[in-house]
């Protein structure tokens, strides 16, 4: 018969198990994009420089505006998240570079957390035309829609060749 653990050991186990627990719940910082720092955007020269300058001094933008004014977005964003609890935004800066029609800096601006703007979403479904079938209506509206043969007629194999057909 084998012998029970002793209180002490069972109590370590426990404890053992409730740190590794806790481990697990843990805060995350996570830490996503670029921002270029205040000496490299120093050297953009408004109405000088043009895009091919501009991507050589900073590098690639996180994104580009699609309408409007061609703007470059240097994004960076700091959160926080813990296992079961929405993440949190800590800080979030964007650098908005805005080139004019001829391709040249006309203007650059630093933003942070405390610009931006929530939006919300519309949760409105576009419907589709066509009739809306209950589960019953679906059910039986498939009756009699199948083969007797059980599947589709492969020309070439070993089914025999449906009525009305030639070979």
């Amino acid at each position: 018969m084998p012998s029970l653990p002793s209180p002490r050991a069972a109590r370590l186990s426990w404890l053992l198990a409730a740190g590794l627990f806790l481990a697990g719940c843990q805060e995350t910082i996570d830490v996503r994009g670029f921002v270029p720092d205040d000496d490299s955007l120093a050297r953009i020269q408004i109405g000088l420089q043009q895009k091919e300058d501009v991507r050589d001094l900073l590098g690639t933008p996180s994104t580009i505006t699609p309408f409007g004014d061609e703007t470059w977005l240097y994004i960076s964003r700091r959160t926080s998240s813990r296992p079961f609890v929405d993440t949190t935004v800590l800080d979030q800066q964007v650098v908005a570079i805005v080139f004019d029609a001829r391709g040249l800096v006309s203007d650059v601006r630093k933003l942070d957390f405390a610009d931006g703007k929530v939006v919300n979403h519309v949760a409105r479904v576009t419907p589709a035309p066509g009739k809306e079938l209950t589960f019953l209506e679906q059910l039986v509206g498939n009756v009699g829609r199948f083969n007797r043969g059980g599947g589709a007629y492969i020309p070439g194999g070993s089914q025999s060749q449906p009525p009305g057909t030639r070979r």
